[in-house]
């Protein structure tokens, strides 16, 4: 079945999609990196123990080993199928993959089925004015489910490639006269809920069965013309350009090699297909020529009327459809200056300094805090406060209480530190990188009362203290520099000259670590060493940030610096 589509593809990168079938150069594929083998790892469990509970809730499931099974169990009226097999479309061309199959109805003479899919994903999000039809893994057929006010689905890539693949396993079933007329399909997410959506309206424009119809109908093409090319080996049927996809896809890298040999525009990072389309109808191909182009006119376009007249130029036209093609432009002079930009004047650079500085960073796994840690630096000697890096952390059973336990004692050092610059007329500043993610670990932590731990007051306080206590560094960074692309503490600490000692340093690698850190022997106590250092030297990067905005990014070009 090489030959069919399979759901996840019909929203992929079409040039994939070629490769796949067949390259066109000598290819060896490279080794599955650590992180994506976590995160397929933390996926399978989470969809086994799923369907076990499924399993347990409706011990009358039927569980065929076989399309044929699937078909004949189909046609008995089975009214829950976990893990079924679906037969494939071979008319369309395509397969799919589903994890349960839920009895929906009649047409005529064969009973409906909508597809359900379990995913380790968020999948809705707070929204005021929306609301999704929210069911259970207890009564999990549309009818019993009822309506949850203030959600709305997620538009990541993610749930959007969710809801394609079930798009895609609705026309399967429906080719097979199985399919639902509604449309009915459900995601069961990364908690257990399941929500369900009726893909045959317009309320889900990212993945109904019309933006679906018109995605299949180019990949479907893309087979055909790859067929053709190797019948005949001329052209090949696609070409490559550069998405976010590329940065976990097999091509990635060869792909890459070619478009930075020509220098093409669609290695501006963020830049979406439509956006790179429309930059080449208006001769605008490379990196280097998007540069040129004037961000301040871009960005005036979107309120000038356009008519055809020779004073307005490629900035005129564009700036009106390309949404803040002012901060593409931007992102392409960072790559072709080979540096960071300023965005304010030198005299306007600079992050809040303090007699006593405190650099503070988390780690995390399966969200829960194990581990907070602070690098002091001191300005002006305060007694009783000493310089250097502290760590509090959980190697055990990381338990709700737990977190919190190790929280308290964190804050009530981090308190005493604080209270001593006070005392002695000396001020204070702790620093992190993105608040959301470490106020987010705080709220939960103080959530779980200990004895003697703090509460969301003592929280509030702090964050409300005049002047502020307590700085996102990334908040910092982003009012005063241009990157060619992410905006996040390895690449603006990389620029500022700070280097880990770690040779993969992420959070996501840490997590890694901290699986083998929790157990005993050798290889645990050098695991725990690892994560620790790797912690350090994030609270110290964030300091090695705050040094770099308060002297030598003042020397950076200014983005509106002509090139």
């Amino acid at each position: 079945m090489a030959d069919l589509l399979r759901g996840d593809e019909i929203v992929a990168c079409v040039h994939r999609v070629a490769l796949s079938r067949g390259e066109p150069f000598d290819f060896e594929r490279p080794a599955t990196s650590a992180e994506m083998e976590r995160r397929r790892r933390d996926a399978e469990e989470h969809r086994r123990g799923t369907l076990e509970e499924l399993r347990i809730l409706h011990p009358n499931a039927a569980m065929p080993k076989s399309p044929d099974e699937t078909t004949q169990m189909m046609d008995a009226g089975a009214e829950l199928l976990l893990n079924p097999r679906l037969a494939p479309d071979r008319d369309g061309q395509r397969r799919s993959t589903v994890h349960a199959l839920v009895r929906v109805g009649r047409v005529d003479a064969k009973f409906a089925y909508a597809p359900v899919i379990i995913k380790n994903n968020e999948i809705i999000e707070s929204a005021t004015t929306r609301r999704i039809l929210e069911g259970s893994l207890k009564s999990l057929a549309p009818g019993d489910a009822s309506f949850t006010d203030g959600v709305g689905v997620r538009s990541t890539p993610t749930v959007t490639r969710n809801g394609i693949v079930l798009a895609h396993a609705t026309r399967v079933l429906q080719a097979q006269g199985y399919g639902d007329p509604a449309a009915r399909v459900a995601m069961i997410d990364r908690h257990r809920h399941v929500w369900w959506f009726d893909l045959a309206t317009g309320n889900y424009p990212r993945f109904n069965l019309t933006t679906y119809d018109a995605l299949y109908a180019q990949r479907l093409a893309v087979l055909n013309q790859h067929d053709e090319w190797l019948a005949t080996r001329g052209g090949f049927p696609t070409s490559p350009f550069w998405h976010r996809e590329c940065l976990e896809c097999p091509y990635g890298a060869n792909c890459e090699a070619q478009l930075e040999a020509t220098d093409d525009v669609s290695l501006t990072r963020f830049t979406s297909l439509e956006q790179q389309l429309l930059l080449r109808e208006h001769g605008v191909t490379t990196r280097s020529q998007l540069a040129r182009l004037d961000p301040v006119r871009a960005h005036q376009a979107r309120n000038k009327v356009v008519t055809p007249h020779v004073d307005f130029e490629r900035e005129d036209h564009l700036g009106r459809v390309i949404d803040k093609l002012d901060d593409l432009i931007y992102r392409a002079r960072a790559h072709v200056r080979g540096s960071s930009l300023r965005t304010k004047a030198p005299e306007q650079m600079g992050c809040p300094t303090a007699d006593v500085e405190i650099d503070v960073d988390m780690e995390s796994y399966d969200d829960a805090t194990y581990l907070w840690g602070a690098s002091v630096t001191v300005r002006e000697p305060v007694d009783g406060v000493e310089p250097g890096y502290r760590a509090f952390v959980e190697w055990g059973e990381l338990t709700s209480q737990a977190e919190a336990a190790i929280f308290a004692d964190f804050w009530a050092w981090f308190s005493d530190l604080r209270q001593r610059c006070h005392d002695q007329g000396r001020t204070v500043a702790a620093y992190c990188f993105w608040a959301q993610a470490e106020d987010g670990a705080m709220n939960r932590a103080v959530s779980t009362p200990v004895g003697g731990g703090p509460t969301m007051a003592h929280l509030e306080a702090f964050r409300r203290t005049s002047p502020s206590e307590w700085i996102d560094l990334h908040e910092q960074a982003q009012r005063q520099i241009q990157t060619e692309g992410p905006l996040g503490l390895k690449q603006l600490a990389g620029a500022a000259g700070f280097r880990w000692r770690d040779v993969n340093p992420s959070g996501e690698a840490s997590m890694l670590w901290y699986e083998v850190a929790r157990g005993n022997g050798g290889d645990a106590e050098a695991s725990r060493r690892r994560i620790l250092e790797y912690n350090e030297d994030d609270c110290r990067a964030t300091k090695a940030l705050r040094d770099w905005l308060n002297g030598p990014a003042g020397a950076l070009a200014h983005r509106d610096d002509p090139l």
